[in-house]
């Protein structure tokens, strides 16, 4: 297989600001695999500086894995990503680019979406999140003025003034609050506000704390009714056991485990220790929040709402009406290109 790739920077519709970052554009990698020339598979690397990639680690990741996938089937995909992730275990998205990219290529030589090729169901339309970032008051109502078709936002805190800005929020719309504190409380922070919060219908909260805060967890366990669910403290399904009984549920993202066969053992991991999950995805194009679309029958939330806070998302893919997800049903991921933006010219 040859590959190839070039750099997608995404503009953000509004500066997205969560408890711990600011940023106005989206730095991610296009990647394209070519079998051939009989086939053609797309994959996108979302990398975060918080779990220590960025553009300049994905791309030498890529260019060390052309080696290994020139002389590879693309069918053997466990093969592959297990040689991946013993040679780069801490570049989970740039993995995760190759990994999609095999399952597109294959699902389109057999002519089938990728969640027929998993053995799955068409996916349901299902509602998604949408996420609603760190600001001023006045913005954060201008944002959730914006989303109004959405039933159910993602709202982020974490920052002093939280819960005053929630209360005004609920004043102006009925959707349902599901709110991400990306690791900004502390123990006796979360207690307080989310115990306010039962009052705002409130129904589930993300990463309270810090990575490795399980005393802490277990500790809001006893005095908070919301459900707890982990982002950041899980990055595969290694990660799982640890949380079982200490929390409610997970988030499972393709650019943290290292794409879709790893988010499938996240998935079978988490009904082991009986923990709700949730797909989500970092700021990303419709390349790779498609493919975490087709996951979707397997999950019980979807926060698949990463394309839609872009200007300049140069492909379709899984489409959202009035919060409603619905995955493409064409060949592979079903993705294709906009206007004159050409798959096939990396």
């Amino acid at each position: 297989m040859k590959l190839t790739f070039r750099p997608l920077d995404l503009k953000l519709k509004h500066t997205f600001r969560i408890a711990r970052e600011t940023r106005t554009i989206q730095n991610n990698i296009i990647l394209l695999l070519q079998d051939n020339d009989e086939g053609v598979g797309l994959g996108e690397a979302a990398p975060t500086s918080y779990f220590g990639e960025d553009v300049s680690s994905v791309t030498k990741v890529l260019v060390q894995s052309d080696s290994i996938l020139r002389h590879s089937d693309p069918f053997q995909i466990e093969d592959i990503t297990n040689h991946l992730k013993n040679e780069f275990p801490k570049s989970a998205a740039a993995r995760a680019s190759i990994d999609i990219a095999l399952h597109d290529i294959i699902g389109k030589k057999l002519q089938i979406p990728v969640y027929r090729l998993l053995g799955l169901n068409r996916p349901e339309s299902k509602l998604t999140s949408f996420t609603i970032g760190i600001d001023t008051l006045e913005k954060m109502i201008k944002k959730v003025e914006e989303a109004k078709d959405f039933p159910i936002l993602k709202i982020k805190v974490g920052f002093k003034g939280d819960i005053e800005i929630l209360r005004e929020l609920r004043k102006i719309t009925r959707a349902v609050f599901r709110v991400d504190a990306n690791t900004g409380w502390t123990p006796e922070e979360a207690i307080k506000k989310l115990n306010l919060m039962e009052d705002l219908d409130v129904e589930l909260v993300e990463q309270p704390f810090p990575v490795g805060s399980i005393e802490s967890l277990r500790q809001i366990r006893r005095y908070v009714k919301i459900p707890v669910f982990l982002d950041e403290d899980i990055k595969d399904s290694k990660d799982i056991p640890a949380f079982s009984g200490v929390v409610d549920g997970i988030n499972i993202k393709l650019m943290k485990c290292g794409g879709i066969r790893e988010a499938l053992r996240m998935i079978s991991t988490a009904r082991a220790h009986g923990l709700k999950i949730m797909v989500g995805c970092n700021i990303e194009s419709s390349v790779s929040v498609t493919a975490a679309a087709h996951l979707t029958s397997l999950v019980d939330y979807i926060d698949l709402d990463g394309h839609l806070l872009v200007t300049n998302d140069p492909y379709l893919g899984a489409t959202v009406d009035k919060g409603r997800l619905t995955v493409p049903s064409g060949n592979g991921l079903g993705v294709e290109a906009r206007g004159s933006v050409s798959q096939q010219t990396m």
